[in-house]
């Protein structure tokens, strides 16, 4: 049997934090006087309480080395823990939402989906917004990070933890994996604290350039307007989300070495590796071809054009979800090409969901070896990427994932259409669900509307598919493999 109490005691402190964060928007509706504080008190009091327990009823278990069946464990469950704790607040404060909604919305936070079942952000208490946007930031990196921070203190391996939650598999940049935690943990605070001040001189108040700046940066896409960014109508603000967008999309070690003592001038070629510079071609490359077609098919300008088309592409690329317009107005066209960026995402080790550019390199090398081989029968290629050789168990991982992850979004769709949704408007749904993308195609979900109109039944599935998407499929699904519960 696996031994539960170290994972549980992890789960305890981690929900000790999560009780003093919500803290936080506690303090900030006390400011505004508003009565949703009393929901985030009541919630803080029931999550430490629970936390204290699991930590207090476990100590003293954790003394050995976690195991690789511990660690998969305690990424799915402090998943599924935190999110049922930290969706007590949007139950028990003034927007009263149905524990399924509630769970929903936290999911969505947490996976940094950006999917929304609320309507009448704008009349939202301010706590409520910087919760949501809180959310965001625990899942982008902060629970992450936090569990960096706590194993080794508990003698566990925390970059075990790391490589199974966000695939990344760098070389360690720091000799301590609690050093390389607060060192990310510094960078994304860093970096929403530029995005904030870039947000509050384009004109945005102090709580909607703090929320807007941790969506950004965690590419999450909760916005405290129902209309998304596109309420501010502002060049200079879609300018400074696109930036933080793409720079949330890079791998956070990229920054992590820029800091480092290590780093010279020389350094920065080197950085910009394949993925990077795949990344960045491609975002500019769909984003030209969108804006021509924007030009061209409707009545905008050259320079709206190139805007919104800009914006809304590298949103969905980002996995962000943000909106400046509703695309489905666009022509068939365009929705296709966005949902085909669904699929895209950024590079590993960033905050970004779907299936990430990495893969695509992978599966491109392989498709010029097939080839090769047509043609060279007794040749032979092998595969690279930054001068590195990629292995055959490599290639074999990301051909199986891609494979898994299309057939998750086929039938999460096919489940969501037996709850009534007609069949497009599901697979866009699951599409834009399992990539943690947020906005779907259709009348329910679409950019221009949010996904209360599902029943429960399919929230709770789309739970399912966030959290699948978001820990990368294997990592939840091999927990219903009969080896791992093998002793």
């Amino acid at each position: 049997m696996i031994d539960l109490r170290p994972i549980l005691q992890v789960i305890g402190m981690l929900l000790g934090i999560l009780a003093v964060t919500m803290l936080i928007p506690a303090a900030v509706d006390l400011a505004y006087v508003h009565t949703e504080s009393l929901g985030f008190v009541g919630s803080a009091v029931i999550t430490g309480f629970a936390g204290a327990l699991l930590w207090l009823g476990n100590r003293g278990h954790s003394h050995s080395e976690m195991s690789l069946r511990q660690t998969f464990l305690l990424t799915v469950l402090t998943w599924l823990v935190v999110s049922i704790f930290a969706s007590l607040p949007m139950m028990f404060g003034q927007s009263r939402l149905s524990p399924v909604n509630a769970l929903f919305e936290t999911m969505s936070g947490l996976t940094t989906t950006g999917a929304t079942v609320i309507s009448g952000l704008d009349y939202m208490p301010a706590g409520l917004l910087l919760w949501r946007a809180l959310l965001h930031a625990m899942g982008g990196v902060g629970i992450i990070i936090v569990a960096l921070a706590l194993l080794p203190m508990l003698r566990v391996g925390g970059m075990q933890l790391f490589r199974t939650e966000s695939s990344e598999k760098d070389k360690k940049l720091l000799p301590s994996t609690g050093q390389l935690a607060l060192a990310i943990t510094g960078v994304f605070a860093v970096l929403v604290g530029l995005c904030s001040l870039a947000y509050l001189m384009g004109g945005m108040s102090l709580l909607d350039a703090i929320c807007h700046a941790l969506s950004t940066v965690a590419t999450g896409g909760f916005a405290n307007y129902d209309s998304s960014i596109a309420v501010f109508d502002s060049l200079y603000l879609e300018t400074v989300a696109v930036v933080f967008m793409l720079a949330g999309s890079l791998p956070f070690t990229v920054y992590v070495a820029i800091t480092s003592r290590k780093f010279t001038m020389k350094s920065i070629p080197s950085l910009f590796d394949d993925q990077i510079r795949w990344f960045l071609i491609f975002c500019a490359a769909v984003s030209l071809v969108m804006s021509a077609w924007l030009y061209f098919s409707t009545h905008l300008s050259p320079g709206n054009a190139l805007r919104h088309g800009t914006f809304n592409v590298i949103s969905a690329i980002t996995t962000t979800g943000f909106v400046s317009a509703d695309y489905l107005q666009w022509g068939g066209g365009a929705t296709m090409v966005f949902f085909a960026l669904y699929f895209v995402g950024g590079c590993t080790g960033s905050t970004t969901g779907s299936v990430k550019i990495f893969r695509y390199q992978v599966l491109f090398q392989a498709i010029r070896r097939i080839l090769f081989r047509m043609v060279n029968p007794h040749g032979v290629m092998s595969l690279r990427l930054n001068g590195t050789l990629v292995s055959e168990e490599t290639l074999t991982s990301v051909i199986a994932f891609m494979f898994l992850f299309f057939v998750t979004m086929f039938v999460l769709a096919v489940g969501l259409t037996l709850t009534g949704v007609n069949f497009m408007t599901a697979l866009s749904a699951g599409a834009a669900i399992v990539s943690n993308v947020g906005p779907g195609l259709g009348d329910i979900a679409g950019p221009a509307s949010n996904y209360a109109g599902f029943s429960d039944s399919a929230k709770l599935m789309m739970c399912v598919g966030m959290l699948l998407g978001r820990l990368e499929l294997f990592t939840v699904f091999v927990l219903f493999t009969r080896s791992f519960w093998r002793v």
